[in-house]
């Protein structure tokens, strides 16, 4: 089986995270596609303070009814801080014997070097990179650092990166839609339409319990 993993904040999910999660979907054909809200984002505090109980139960509604979309509570079982590397050695844990393949935008691909103990992430899945609006990977050879460089090679035919582990680096250039969790949090707080952003039950949950009115 393949199976994609797609974390992140989720505050809140939107449509842009769905068309994302759908195009690497179709792109690499994968079987299962999971959503993974971070319990405790390391790199950034959760705006408006929005527990992980809500950001979850919106993933649930933003995916509900939608084939193979899933969503998972790893994160906040494991507590501690949410990283990267040790959601994903979980799953490769779990499922020795299927294709991990980790979603990430071409923006957090360029910060990789950043991340927590991020040159283990190569040897245990693959990666999607999925191109976004203003931020496109154009060599992405270069694009690794150099303590990681020396670890792949091009294929020029399909742009993709193989790792010497066997692994693959995918890059993809998906419909834009260029959507912002912060804008839809000004907008939520001032009380105007975010319907055109978020799926209509997140929408109206949004609404109803006012969970940005601390970002006004």
């Amino acid at each position: 089986m393949r199976i994609g993993v797609l974390g992140g904040s989720f505050n809140p999910v939107h449509n842009a995270h769905l068309r994302i999660a759908g195009e690497a979907q179709a792109a690499c054909l994968l079987d299962r596609v999971i959503f993974i809200p971070a319990a405790d984002p390391p790199h950034k505090l959760v705006a408006g303070d929005v527990s992980f109980e809500k950001r979850s139960l919106m993933v649930s509604m933003a995916i509900a009814g939608k084939q193979n979309f899933e969503m998972s509570t790893i994160e906040a079982e494991r507590g501690g801080k949410s990283y990267s590397i040790d959601t994903i050695r979980t799953f490769r844990e779990r499922c020795p014997d299927d294709e991990l393949f980790f979603i990430i935008g071409g923006d957090s691909f360029l910060e990789l070097s950043t991340w927590h103990r991020y040159t283990e992430i190569f040897s245990l899945c693959n990666l999607i990179v999925v191109q976004r609006p203003g931020c496109q990977v154009l060599n992405p050879l270069e694009s690794l650092s150099a303590a990681v460089r020396g670890s792949f090679t091009l294929d020029r035919k399909s742009g993709c990166l193989a790792h010497e582990s066997g692994n693959r680096i995918s890059f993809i250039t998906g419909s834009p839609l260029d959507i912002s969790s912060t804008e839809i949090r000004r907008l939520a707080a001032a009380g105007k339409e975010i319907t055109h952003y978020v799926p209509p039950d997140v929408a109206a949950y949004i609404s109803h319990q006012r969970i940005y009115n601390k970002c006004q």
